[in-house]
């Protein structure tokens, strides 16, 4: 039988605790593929999931929350399809890794311009693991 993906997205897949999102944005390397800036910190210890992401827009560029959702629904919707490529070797060596998307630009970009952000992003991820 083969073994079907399962292009999901829970809840233990995003960063919520404080304390490990101040370690990223702390100790975290960064780099721009954009219009995203993406902050990262590799772990050597293995976590519950492979990779553990958080994604903010800016209010100040942003001032209607129907735009800013807008924009972290693209984000989440083009990292779920794309995360496997990322997730996988991550399993594979036994380590994990805190990721943050922040959105840089002031206009919203298409959907398919912030899948080729993604790919681009989750590429270099990949080889800097």
């Amino acid at each position: 039988m083969v073994n079907k993906r399962q292009y999901t997205f829970s809840k233990e897949e995003r960063l919520s605790w404080k304390r490990h999102i101040d370690l990223l944005f702390e100790k975290g390397l960064s780099f721009v593929a954009f219009p995203l800036r993406v902050v990262y910190l590799p772990l050597e210890e293995k976590a519950d999931t492979p990779v553990s992401i958080l994604i903010s827009v800016s209010k100040k560029k942003f001032k209607r929350a129907v735009k800013r959702n807008l924009i972290k629904r693209q984000i989440r919707e083009t990292y779920r399809t794309q995360k496997y490529g990322l997730t996988d070797s991550l399993v594979e060596k036994e380590k994990s890794m805190f990721v943050a998307f922040l959105y840089l630009d002031k206009e919203i970009h298409s959907f398919s311009a912030m899948e080729k952000a993604m790919g681009k992003a989750l590429k270099i991820l990949h080889k800097k693991e």
